[in-house]
């Protein structure tokens, strides 16, 4: 692994640091923990810790010593200093002498000795930083470290790597009791220079942050180079002669792997795709099914992807259908296997625990990769990311020897650990996590508003335009890693392009909203068939197009699903020369009830909105202007000519299409925001 100290970044650090109070010491503390963050091949997402031993000052100016140690939440690849909250180290210190303390116990006690009271938590492994003697205290789960580790035999392997100058932890759960094993192990040889927590990581320190991180880097090449040293350990299994291709089975699998609570109502994952050859020699393994039992390579995987991940067969092109019923059934053979490691663990004892869902976050596909699953797309990048490491980690520990990872009953201590569960009952997920949404005239003012709206709701949203530019615009300006994707939406290969972006990127499609429009003005007996033609291609025919794909996806998903049509109020009250644009907006809204008539067994909705007035692309401020001056009227009269006398907003027509999408049964339905036609209003 190469060490990426670099003399000139460290002092830029420490001298910007020092223009805001930062000490030295810390802001070395700092890049080094950067640095290792930085690397997946050590830490992930939240995972390992630094600390440093220093000295601080409280709000009353009283000088203490302290532990800088990670904070809960913090990703060691950006952290800053406040990411390493000082504790006091008397307190620390006189804990070792305590027969026994409760992870609660000891997590109170460490915040009532937080020098800032406003600071995170500190890591679980405060009180092991703590009770080693040195300065600067590095931990990580570096792979290389687990493929060794994850051995039966693993004291033996990691002697033979790394002789005597590693004391050797045996597995002991994250906490008061690891701490004090660890600094008895320590005690009892001071010479070493780090340790190797079983089935855990690796720790390394010094009096100096770089000489730490040297450590850090020199122990993980070692067991990198003893790992590489044994070549590819896999057998591949035969695959067919042609096989489908990822976006073809995403939207099934994305179906597959959402929580149904009953009646219409599903938790919705977000899927996230990877290959490589590294993951393929993986996935193709023979003994891949097998493996994925087994467990994790390191147990802080499982609050991300649980007891392991779920294989799926390579799948052949040209039967998706026999392909969709193989993926549910190992779904539910997965949950059902998760259930009794739940059910069978949670009987030990008597603590109260709550069931996760029991649905995979990562699945293997023979031939194609793999895919994370999350209830947001952080999420599955997360559990992908970790799919990644864990195939690199047992990859080296089938090299080296045999993959023995810790047993899934003291897997199920850290997956269902006190703290964590406190935690994820606080999370509360917004009303559209985990659902995707697409819309076309993306880029547009009605457009554009109802993707910031769902986005903020926590949906993501594939924003279609005809100015693929404008589109990636407004998705960022959406926000909630949303995409733009350009597309003529009369074009049915565009429409089709547009969705694949979807399920590329996202897995499938949720909730679809038929938007692009135009107006094309005339009396409608001197129009030109041309105009008439157009106009309905746009208003009408490119509506069933996109609602055709939607339908697509949602009935391979089996999840249900949304169509959300904006019509017109010109759909039910025509106004003077604007029939090019009235009749197909009316032929959409009765599209609109179609598609509720013929697919609201399968749990599809569809509905519309009636809108009128919206300073948009369809009406400019110029024909505001135009359209006021005629009929004798402000421009502020004009657009609040309504029985509220209040414009209507694009936002408003956002807000409606929102509540369509939450009213789980309501179907076939058509709102109108108008601010008040009584001519426009249905009977």
């Amino acid at each position: 692994m190469q060490n990426l100290w670099n003399d000139s970044e460290a002092e830029k650090l420490v001298n910007d640091y020092a223009a805001k109070g930062v000490s030295r010491d810390l802001a070395l503390r700092v890049y080094t923990t950067r640095l290792l963050g930085g690397e997946p091949r050590l830490v992930l997402h939240g995972g390992g810790n630094t600390s440093l031993k220093t000295k601080a000052t409280d709000i009353l100016g009283q000088e203490w010593d302290v532990l800088c140690v990670k904070g809960s939440g913090w990703d060691m690849a950006v952290i800053e200093p406040a990411g390493l909250p000082a504790v006091k180290m008397e307190a620390l210190l006189a804990a070792r002498k305590l027969p026994s303390l409760s992870d609660e116990a000891m997590v109170a006690m460490q915040r009532a000795n937080l020098i800032d009271p406003y600071a995170p938590n500190p890591s679980i492994e405060t009180l092991l930083h703590a009770f080693l003697p040195h300065k600067f205290v590095d931990h990580t789960h570096s792979t290389a470290i687990l493929a060794l580790v994850d051995q039966k035999e693993s004291e033996a392997l990691c002697r033979e790597v790394f002789g005597r100058r590693l004391g050797f932890v045996p597995y002991i759960k994250p906490g008061f009791d690891l701490a004090k094993a660890a600094a008895d192990i320590y005690d009892a040889d001071p010479s070493v220079d780090g340790l190797i927590l079983d089935k855990h990581g690796i720790f390394t320190f010094a009096e100096d942050a770089k000489k730490a991180y040297d450590l850090m880097i020199e122990f993980v090449t070692l067991a990198e180079e003893f790992v590489a040293k044994k070549g590819n350990p896999f057998k591949a299994v035969a695959l067919p002669a042609s096989l489908a291709k990822p976006q073809e089975i995403a939207p099934y699998l994305r179906g597959a792997v959402a929580v149904d609570h009953g009646e219409g109502r599903f938790d919705r994952m977000i899927s996230d795709f990877r290959t490589s050859p590294k993951i393929l020699d993986y996935v193709n393994a023979e003994t891949a099914e097998e493996l994925a039992k087994r467990g994790v390579s390191t147990p802080d995987l499982s609050i991300r992807i649980k007891t392991g991940p779920m294989v799926l067969p390579a799948p052949q092109a040209g039967k998706l259908d026999e392909y969709a019923t193989v993926i549910r059934n190992q779904v539910a053979e997965f949950s059902a296997r998760y259930r009794r490691y739940f059910e069978t663990n949670d009987a030990r004892d008597d603590v109260k625990r709550t069931m996760l869902d029991p649905m995979p976050r990562l699945t293997l596909v023979r031939g194609l990769g793999l895919f994370g699953h999350g209830r947001s797309l952080k999420e599955a990048k997360i559990a992908a990311d970790v799919g990644e490491m864990l195939i690199e980690a047992v990859t080296g520990a089938e090299a080296v020897g045999s993959f023995h990872p810790l047993a899934l009953s003291d897997l199920f201590e850290l997956e269902y650990w006190s703290l964590e569960q406190a935690k994820l009952a606080s999370n509360k997920p917004k009303p559209l996590s985990g659902q995707v949404m697409l819309v076309t005239g993306g880029a547009g003012a009605i457009g554009a508003a109802t993707a910031k709206l769902f986005a903020s709701q926590g949906a993501h949203v594939v924003v279609v335009d005809v100015d693929a530019e404008k589109a990636k615009a407004a998705a960022k300006e959406a926000g909630n890693n949303s995409t733009g994707v350009g597309a003529d939406v009369t074009n049915p290969a565009d429409v089709r392009a547009a969705f694949d972006k979807a399920v590329e990127t996202f897995g499938g499609v949720d909730i679809v909203i038929p938007n692009a429009g135009a107006a094309w003005q005339g009396r409608i007996g001197e129009l030109d068939d041309a105009t008439l033609r157009k106009s309905f291609e746009l208003n009408f025919f490119a509506h069933q197009s996109v609602a055709q794909n939607a339908v697509r996806i949602f009935q391979m998903q089996k999840t249900g699903g949304v169509l959300l049509f904006n019509t017109s109020k010109q759909a039910v009250n025509p106004g003077p020369n604007f029939g090019a644009y009235g009749l197909p907006k009316a032929a959409t809204l009765f599209l609109s009830r179609q598609y509720a008539v013929d697919y609201g067994a399968l749990g599809i909705r569809s509905n519309a909105v009636n809108a009128d007035r919206i300073r948009s692309g369809l009406l400019t401020d110029e024909m505001i202007a135009s359209r006021a001056k005629a009929r004798g009227l402000s421009e502020k009269e004009y657009m609040g000519g309504n029985l509220l006398g209040l414009e209507v907003r694009a936002e408003d027509v956002a807000q409606a299409f929102l509540h369509q999408a939450l009213a789980e049964r309501t179907t076939a339905d058509v709102t109108t925001v108008d601010g008040g036609n009584i001519a426009a209003a249905l009977r």
